[in-house]
């Protein structure tokens, strides 16, 4: 059963063509699947089956976290996604709190996907790392190239989507079949299973890979580009989770256990090396060209994100009314486009750093704002299931508890810098909230 919208927060707004089943699919899938899983086997290379562990358990807690999250998007599909569902269950104050920050780590989080993607690119264009501030001029350019493509529309946002994630899972998909070719054929064999089991590694393998989960609730945002939201949306965060979360296990496994550990752990590419040692050599810019489409396509679906937060939050009166307008393709305009321009400044202000220095950066603080997001909407679910009269999901009250128990646990292994940045970002959003309370007004 659908429920409305309660007062102060905004319903699904209407777009002329909106993202269908597969494109909201693709929107969950592409903005998972980034940079990160290029790197994370050198991560995870000498944690052995322990990483499998840790993979399960991740995978575990992102399904409980989709499913409550495809909870409550079935029962109150509307813009802005969990700004909705946490004004529904606590008030207008902790749903600004938890939305400003989360939308801050949004543009954040994209400024460090343009800048990986340039990376990538930058093998095949070298020029741009050795030209003063040239990785930051392409980043830029790639922002505003996805904007413009965003400003046409949800559908084709929606087709872009698609035909990246499509190209990203070539390199994933082709890891499982060289894999599975050489074990049938006796290449190479698993180490012993269960052969050094420990649970401190195996918790360390969770914490590394929970970062890859990051974007499950991505559906949930924007609901008034959705078709059949209540459907759809609960859908694509179930399929898109549980897919993505397949991919990784079998690819990320593979490439560890099939793969001497002490090779995978220094090697800056471990794609690129397992298929030159199942495939054919040479093979370093095939798969840098994957990872900067990976990465292109992710800032994509990132983008059409970003831009809903302040667009719902203006149309409830928690933001200037500016940001509450659609264009006539259906599109927050100007949310989108200030939201870009402040991931551009992201950008220039840190050109002078390196490109890993930075991502590594961002992603730290924008990672820590989604996991602060993740534990308040779990307790919303609950909340809203015990004491807002939404009666149905008979499972919920079990699939929430472990979902909110997943998220204060991946807070506390997020570490004191991630967590200090997140709670400071918190604590800025308490004037902003107070002065935006005395100048903007509900939309009508």
């Amino acid at each position: 059963m659908t429920i409305a919208a309660p007062a102060g927060v905004s319903s699904v707004s209407e777009a002329p063509r909106k993202l269908g089943r597969w494109m909201a699919v693709s929107l969950v899938m592409g903005n998972m699947i980034g940079s990160g899983v290029f790197l994370l086997p050198a991560s995870l290379a000498m944690l052995g089956w322990n990483s499998v562990l840790g993979w399960l358990l991740t995978i575990a807690g992102g399904l409980c976290l989709a499913a409550s999250f495809a909870w409550l998007a079935g029962r109150m599909p509307v813009d802005g996604g969990p700004y909705g569902y946490t004004s529904a269950a606590f008030g207008p104050l902790p749903a600004f709190m938890v939305s400003w920050s989360y939308w801050i780590a949004l543009w954040i989080g994209n400024a460090a996907i343009a800048v990986a993607g340039i990376s990538y690119l930058g093998v095949f264009f070298p020029g741009l790392a050795a030209t003063p501030g040239g990785d930051a001029l392409a980043a830029v350019g790639l922002i505003i190239c996805l904007t413009l493509l965003n400003l046409r529309g949800a559908q084709a946002a929606g087709r872009f989507q698609v035909v990246t994630v499509l190209i990203k899972l070539v390199p994933l998909l082709l890891v499982m079949v060289l894999s599975a070719g050489a074990l049938a054929r006796g290449e190479v064999s698993l180490p012993p299973l269960g052969a050094g089991f420990a649970m401190p590694e195996v918790t360390a393998a969770a914490t590394l890979t929970l970062w890859a989960l990051l974007g499950l609730e991505s559906a949930t945002i924007p609901a008034g580009r959705i078709e059949d939201p209540a459907r759809t949306i609960p859908f694509a965060t179930m399929v898109g989770t549980a897919l993505t979360g397949l991919v990784y296990l079998l690819t990320c496994s593979a490439i560890i256990l099939l793969m001497p550990p002490e090779v995978i752990a220094g090697s800056p590419a471990p794609f690129a090396l397992f298929v030159e040692r199942f495939w054919a050599p040479g093979p370093a810019l095939l798969i840098a060209g994957f990872a900067a489409i990976s990465c292109i396509g992710a800032l994509n679906g990132w983008i059409l994100v970003q831009a809903e937060l302040p667009f719902a939050m203006a149309r409830t009166g928690n933001f200037p009314r500016w940001f509450g307008t659609l264009s006539a393709r259906g599109v927050p305009a100007r949310a989108l486009v200030v939201s870009s321009l402040l991931m551009a400044g992201v950008v220039l202000l840190n050109y002078q750093s390196s490109a890993a220095e930075i991502f590594a950066f961002l992603m730290l603080i924008a990672t820590c704002c989604s996991l602060f997001m993740y534990l308040v909407c779990m307790l919303a679910a609950l909340r809203l299931r015990f004491f807002a009269g939404w009666a149905s999901g008979r499972y919920l009250p079990v699939v929430a508890g472990l979902a909110t128990l997943y998220a204060a646990w991946t807070i506390n292994g997020a570490g004191g810098e991630a967590v200090g940045w997140g709670l400071a970002l918190l604590a800025v959003s308490l004037p902003v909230y107070w002065f935006l309370g005395r100048t903007a007004k509900p939309m009508a």
